[in-house]
C-alpha cells in the first residue's frame, strides 16, 4: 500500500495511491480517514494525484541518519568502515517534499546528492528486539540526505553540514508493504546517472539499525530512520534537477536553487 500525505484546496490530508502512470486517468488517491498511525478507513472520495501537491509523506520529531553504512562509500570519501553505526540526527526544519527546492546554502561551496532508503516508524518504540522490527515499521520511502561536504569536512561535527533548511527531501510517499533487504536504489542529476546500488550492500541492515537506535533512545511514529547511502556521491549546483528512485516505492526529485 503506498500512503501519500497531500495537500488540495489548502486542506492537508492522507490518501492511498491507486494505479500508476499506465492507468487510464493516471493514479488517484483514495483520502483515508484519520491518519496512517492508527487503524484508518478509506473514504472512498477520489482525487487524481495530478490535481494534488504532494507533501513530505510525514512530519517527523526527529530523523536519526546513519553514516558509512556501505563500504564503496565509505572508501570513496577515504573513511574507514566503523565498527559500530556512525548516528547523527537531522531536524524537522529540514525535511521537504517532492519537488520542493533544495536551497543552496550560503556558507558552503560542495553540496553533495545521498540518495538512501528512508525507513518511517509507525509507532512508538524503546529497545526493540531484533524480531520485532517489523512491527515498528509502517514503511518505507525515498530520501536525499543532501550535504554541505566542505563544512562536513571542516568542521567534523555534522549538524551544520547535514542539517540545514530543505538538506532532508523525503518522498514521494510511503511504500507500507515492501521487503528492504535488496532494492535497487539510484540517484540521477539533469537525467545522468551518479549513483546505482543495492540496499542489500548495506553493512547494517534495517533490523539491526533500528535496534542499535532504540537501545538509546525512543523513536515515535513518523520518527525516520536514514539508511546510508551507497557509492557515487558528486556536486549538485543551483539549477540541477536531482532525482532519487528506489525499487519498489517510486522518484523523488528536486531542484537545488539558490537560497534567498
Amino acid at each position: 500500500m503506498r500512503i501519500a500525505r497531500f495537500s488540495i484546496e489548502g486542506n492537508v490530508a492522507f490518501g492511498v495511491v491507486e494505479g500508476d502512470a499506465s492507468t487510464e486517468g493516471g493514479p488517484v488517491l483514495d483520502i483515508i480517514k484519520g491518519h496512517p498511525f492508527a487503524e484508518f478507513e478509506r473514504s472512498g472520495q477520489k482525487v487524481p494525484l495530478s490535481k494534488v501537491r504532494l507533501l513530505p509523506p510525514v512530519l517527523p520529531n526527529k530523523v536519526v541518519a546513519i553514516g558509512r553504512n556501505y563500504a564503496e562509500h565509505a572508501a570513496e570519501l577515504g573513511n574507514e568502515v566503523p565498527e559500530v553505526p556512525v548516528t547523527f540526527f537531522k531536524p524537522s526544519t529540514a525535511v521537504i517534499g517532492p519537488g520542493d527546492p533544495i536551497a543552496y546554502p550560503s556558507f558552503s561551496s560542495e553540496l553533495h546528492h545521498e540518495a538512501e532508503l528512508a525507513v518511517v516508524i509507525g509507532r512508538m518504540c524503546r529497545e526493540v528486539p531484533r524480531e520485532r522490527v517489523k512491527d515498528v515499521v509502517l514503511g518505507y520511502t525515498c530520501a536525499n540526505d543532501v550535504t554541505a561536504r566542505d563544512v562536513q569536512q571542516r568542521e567534523k561535527q555534522w549538524a551544520r553540514a547535514k542539517g540545514f533548511d530543505t538538506s532532508c527531501p523525503l518522498g514521494p510517499w510511503i511504500e507500507t508493504e515492501l521487503d528492504p533487504s535488496d532494492l535497487g536504489i539510484m540517484c540521477t542529476v539533469n537525467g545522468e546517472q551518479r549513483q546505482l546500488g543495492r540496499t542489500g550492500d548495506m553493512l547494517r541492515k534495517v533490523e539491526d539499525l533500528i535496534v542499535h537506535i532504540t537501545e538509546a533512545m525512543t523513536l515515535l511514529p513518523g520518527d525516520v530512520v536514514l539508511t546510508g547511502t551507497p557509492a557515487g556521491v558528486g556536486p549538485l549546483n543551483v539549477g540541477d534537477e536531482v532525482a532519487v528512485t528506489i525499487e519498489g516505492i517510486g522518484t523523488l526529485t528536486n531542484k537545488v536553487i539558490k537560497r534567498g
